[in-house]
């Protein structure tokens, strides 16, 4: 029997995050996850990135994940958002003084390679990879899990990291609001003519929104990587264009602002979905990341709430375990689920509505989006709160999101 103070299931970006959050703090953790690590080794790219928010990139240095970043990744200095390629665009910059970049472009082997670094130096932390989970006990005075290989764990606490289609949350009984959406991202990096100048593009057109995201350069040039939202029934035919045929339509998509464009990386496509748990707590459990919540990559949020679900589940921990309360406590998962529940839902709606408002065709809606989009720049004070939601730091934010430690 291995106890600790939390058992994570799941050794993704979220559960390794939430590992060396409470590592840093001199908490301990086993990690349970299926996936063999070797497997990640040598990985070339696959055109997979994500954005990471200013305040989640704060948690990644304060945590000690940061410095084992193979590459720094790419700052991105502006966020502009356009309703088609009519004039009017909307553009998000840090105020005059500020230098700290709204986010960073990582691609995703780097973001998992260095968690992986940082987990395996972290001395209270547990790796159980290859390992599955064959019975789990949520009692009244802790938890333990069976490993199919024998082995057994024992905490006060069970995080569950395991992504969106978690058996343990459908284990626990906890229900979910779920649709589908009728689209489909196309995801894959390009490389450009013309250097991006840090800028982020969102261009939303009825068929769905087309994202540009600034990437670091390499030796051949500029690079981007791109996230299309298109039809579900669209989505083969996209998959099936030649890479030339594929970069003429994202030219076109871009209008060509970034001169001639080329295929980097393999196309993949993935069904887009939303489903938000009805709780994210139960006895002696707690759901972080897209076992909680799956949104819209509309505006690059997904991670960041993860990463935000972490920071937060590991400041409630610390401040219980230095008052000497049971891990597991009920007010401890009280605490969490007040924290997090207002913030994942108003995230999670705003970009369903932005997804639900920007596919309305037509001159009229078209126009009114603009009216919109030029009275927001405006107005100072709703740009700035815009602008603080896509950084990660509005709200009540964890010490780790603010670059502290716990």
């Amino acid at each position: 029997m291995t106890r600790s103070d939390v058992i994570i299931l799941g050794g993704g970006l979220i559960g390794l995050a939430l590992a060396a959050a409470l590592d840093a703090s001199g908490l301990t953790c086993s990690v349970v996850d299926p996936v063999d690590p070797d497997s990640w080794k040598d990985a070339k790219f696959d055109g997979r990135t994500s954005a990471v928010s200013s305040s989640s990139r704060r948690m990644l240095d304060a945590i000690g994940v940061a410095k084992h970043f193979p590459e720094p990744g790419c700052p991105i200095r502006t966020i502009r958002v356009a309703d088609g390629l009519a004039p009017g665009s909307l553009a998000f910059e840090p105020p005059q003084g500020d230098d700290e970049p709204l986010g960073w472009m990582h691609e995703n082997r780097h973001l998992r390679a260095a968690l992986k670094a940082r987990a395996e130096a972290g001395p209270n932390i547990d790796l159980r990879w290859g390992a599955r989970a064959a019975g789990i006990e949520r009692g009244e005075h802790g938890v333990t899990v069976r490993l199919e290989d024998g082995g057994e764990l024992s905490a006060p606490l069970l995080a569950v990291a395991e992504g969106r289609n978690s058996p343990t949350r459908e284990a626990a009984g906890i229900r979910l609001a779920r649709w589908q959406y009728e689209h489909a991202a196309i995801v894959s990096t390009l490389r450009h003519e013309q250097p991006h100048e840090h800028v982020a593009w969102e261009i939303f057109y009825p068929a769905g929104p087309f994202a540009l995201l600034p990437m670091t350069d390499d030796q051949g040039g500029h690079r981007s990587a791109v996230v299309w939202s298109v039809p579900k029934a669209d989505a083969d035919g996209f998959l099936a264009l030649s890479d030339a045929q594929f970069a003429a339509e994202a030219e076109s998509a871009m209008g060509g602002f970034l001169g001639r464009v080329e295929l980097l990386a393999p196309r993949s496509t993935y069904p887009l979905g939303f489903h938000h748990a009805a709780r994210i707590t139960d006895r002696r459990l707690a759901l972080v990341g897209d076992s909680a919540h799956a949104i819209h990559p509309i505006a690059g949020q997904g991670l960041n709430l993860g990463f935000r679900d972490a920071a937060a589940v590991a400041q409630v921990l610390v401040e219980g375990a230095r008052l000497g309360l049971d891990l597991g406590d009920r007010q401890l998962m009280n605490r969490y689920q007040r924290w997090r529940s207002l913030d994942t839902l108003m995230v999670a709606m705003a970009t369903d509505g932005l997804t639900r408002l920007y596919g309305i065709p037509g001159k009229l809606p078209s126009a009114v989006r603009r009216f919109g989009m030029a009275l927001t720049s405006r107005v100072g004070p709703l740009k700035d709160r815009l602008m603080n939601e896509a950084r990660g730091t509005s709200g009540d934010l964890p010490l780790l999101l603010r670059g502290l430690p716990i």
